[in-house]
């Protein structure tokens, strides 16, 4: 018989987390958000794995409930950025891809080895394929010859080779990958996919951001302009940085501090219909000139103009850039 449980006689200290589950949970009116000071050593406490996953669990679902603010992202990037030590390797643009594409194939792909093929440097990186039924960066990269990198310095000779490098969210911050792939024991996407748009760990001359519940691109914007950093947010095709050609796009742009917004008129006339399936082969046989697709064109240099803006041009000279590089690409994969 087992002996009985000794009674707690003394009151045992509280977890050091505790207190950041405890400000989001604390009922209807004694909740409330983090503050940038308390997302940052929230965070901090959470990269250096010394929180339980009991906590884990409840903290990543209150933020969810509650839905993160600018400041929070700000204060969990900064604890991020931080406990990275990056290196100093130039980059020209960072392109999260976390979000996979269902309705139409990933032509941002494309638009990302146009760039880069024309000196662009750009930095790719996601978090595998945690959702079915959705096509991922990760499972092109083999066919259209994107070099994948699992350390830093594998990332800067890729940038010098070949100005593109894609370095997988869980070789960087396996902390962060755990609990991305929380969402199928979760049931729930957590603010980690949100958060991971914002990162920009090498401080890219400009951070593309997609978003796609409305609502969170003028967030995202704000986050990034209290980090300091110049990005570019919009409402891509299924969430990837994508535009798509048959809506209006809406550019949520900070600039030093200042927060822009620009409109593109949609490139269509009418929608373009849905393809019945996915198929990878297309892209490579499109960037060959084998094969013509109308949506993935105005898409993919859609989404090129997109990125020159960030870098600076204005939206006629991108769009006429964007062109003329994609009509004179190598086409040799």
């Amino acid at each position: 018989m087992n002996e009985p449980r000794p009674l707690t006689l003394e009151t045992p200290a509280e977890h050091p987390f505790a207190e950041f589950v405890r400000i989001l949970g604390k009922g209807k009116r004694g909740a409330r958000g983090l503050t940038r000071e308390e997302a940052r050593a929230a965070m901090t406490l959470l990269l250096e794995g010394k929180v339980e996953d009991t906590q884990l669990g409840a903290f990543l679902m209150l933020l969810r409930h509650k839905e993160e603010s600018a400041e929070e992202l700000a204060g969990f990037t900064e604890a991020l950025r931080a406990h990275l030590h990056a290196p100093s390797i130039a980059v020209d643009l960072d392109w999260p891809t976390y979000a996979g594409k269902k309705r139409h194939l990933p032509w941002y792909l494309l638009a990302a080895k146009c760039l880069a093929g024309n000196g662009v440097r750009i930095l790719m990186h996601g978090g595998g394929a945690h959702t079915a039924g959705r096509m991922y960066s990760e499972q092109l990269l083999d066919l259209l010859q994107i070099p994948l990198c699992r350390n830093w310095a594998a990332v800067g000779s890729a940038l010098d080779q070949h100005q593109l490098a894609f370095f997988p969210l869980h070789d960087w911050a396996p902390q962060l990958q755990r609990m991305i792939d929380l969402r199928n024991t979760l049931g729930l996407r957590s603010p980690i996919h949100s958060l991971a748009r914002v990162l920009n760990p090498l401080g890219a001359r400009c951070g593309l951001q997609s978003i796609f519940h409305p609502g969170y691109q003028a967030v995202h914007r704000e986050a990034s302009r209290l980090l300091g950093d110049h990005a570019v947010v919009i409402k891509g095709d299924g969430g990837e940085i994508e535009v798509n050609p048959d809506v209006i796009s809406h550019l949520y742009g900070t600039t030093a501090g200042e927060a822009w917004d620009e409109e593109w008129p949609a490139l269509s006339e009418r929608r373009h219909v849905k393809p019945a399936s996915l198929q990878a082969e297309h892209l490579l046989a499109f960037w060959r000139g084998e094969v013509e697709d109308s949506y993935g064109e105005k898409a993919l240099i859609a989404t090129m103009a997109l990125a020159l803006r960030g870098l600076g041009q204005d939206r006629e000279q991108a769009f006429t850039t964007a062109q003329g590089y994609w009509d004179t690409r190598n086409k040799s994969i």
